[in-house]
């Protein structure tokens, strides 16, 4: 069989033409993973500038204001100067789990940012088990702190991670009830047909009016699980220096600030989602039935306008977590386990057979 010079040429041309396919698509599958990383990170020091602003108001000082404009570049001059620090490492200390610890915390809690629906059709990862998969990937970033504070060959650090274990399973299993319950209302797991779920009524069609009380206990145990004060046991400085970041320094006493924040930008991301109607306009149909029509809207505009509401509802509740942490107390380690194991589980767990009660009711 005789094979021509341009049928070869055909033939690798089109060869290279499909390697370039496949290489584009590899390279477009993570163009969405790296703009939700940048998004994240944006959000992260908008967090921090926010935290430092409201804080000083209510202290009633200036707060930053020369780092860039209104000092928001401040906290990423901090990261920059935590980056080129030194990293000194606990000579008796076991150095694997001492490096890897900071990193479990973070990627734990990055992974969880997939199941979030920023609109409509913005979402990385639409799966049917999406708030159990949250609860599932957040509970290992403790086992992260306990390795850094048992690492680090230190009381005060090993405390502080003892601590946070007992203290992420004390409210995680309240948090996991009233996730239950939100399911069962929905009869979905899935995050984008809980926010579907609540879009018929508008600011009517909030969770938060069908599960005031579940809304509370998960304020409370979001709040827990992010370590705010006044939860921040176990890195009490009056008790244990700094707890399980005693001995680090540098970039990796950096990622458990920002392991703390990007929780804390989770969390109000799933009480927005859960109980706040998610992307949906919060206004009532029967009010202005014009307004009420951007939910239905689809392209770049509706996506845009979804991303906002999503946003605005979720920085709410940021300044509602900033201003608890500069007005309440610390509580003492017994008070923090009695409130989980005393209070709050039981009424989830109430909340939860109540609301089982009246679905199988409603059949």
């Amino acid at each position: 069989m005789i094979i021509y010079t341009t049928e070869v040429q055909d033939i690798n041309s089109f060869y290279r033409l499909e390697s370039l396919k496949e290489v584009f698509g590899i390279i477009w599958m993570f163009v969405p993973i790296l703009t939700l990383v940048v998004g994240i990170t944006i959000g992260v020091l908008v967090i921090v500038w926010l935290e430092r602003e409201i804080s000083a108001g209510i202290q009633q000082r200036i707060g930053p204001e020369y780092a860039g404009p209104l000092g928001i570049l401040q906290a990423l001059a901090d990261g920059t100067k935590l980056l080129f620090k030194e990293n000194i490492l606990p000579s008796r200390g076991n150095t694997g789990l001492f490096s890897i610890g900071p990193s479990i915390a973070v990627i734990s809690i990055l992974l969880s940012f997939s199941v979030i629906p920023f609109s409509s059709r913005l979402i990385l990862a639409d799966l049917n088990i999406g708030i159990f998969l949250w609860i599932a990937i957040s509970s290992i970033a403790p086992v992260g702190l306990l390795m850094s504070g048992y690492g680090s060959n230190n009381k005060y650090s090993f405390l502080g991670g003892l601590r946070a274990a007992a203290q992420s399973i004390s409210y995680e299993i309240p948090l996991t009830l009233c996730v239950l319950s939100i399911s069962l209302l929905s009869n979905s797991s899935s995050t984008v047909d809980i926010v579907e779920a609540q879009s018929k009524y508008g600011f009517w069609g909030w969770n938060l009016w069908r599960q005031p009380i579940g809304f509370i206990v998960f304020l409370i145990s979001s709040l827990a699980e992010c370590e705010r004060l006044p939860f921040d046991l176990p890195e009490a400085e009056e008790e244990l220096v700094a707890g399980y970041q005693t001995e680090y320094s540098g970039i990796k006493f950096g990622l458990f600030y920002v392991a703390s924040y990007l929780n804390l930008l989770l969390s109000s991301l799933f009480i927005t989602v859960l109980y706040l109607g998610g992307w949906n306009i919060s206004i009532p149909y029967v009010f202005v039935p014009e307004l009420f029509e951007i939910n239905k809207m689809n392209g770049i505009f509706g996506t845009t306008i979804g991303i906002f509401i999503t946003l605005a509802k979720t920085y709410l509740f940021l300044f509602i977590s900033i201003a608890t942490r500069w007005t309440l107390p610390r509580l003492r380690m017994d008070q923090l386990l009695n409130l989980g194991w005393k209070f709050l589980l039981p009424i989830s767990l109430g909340n939860l057979l109540l609301t089982t009660s009246f679905q199988l009711l409603s059949l």
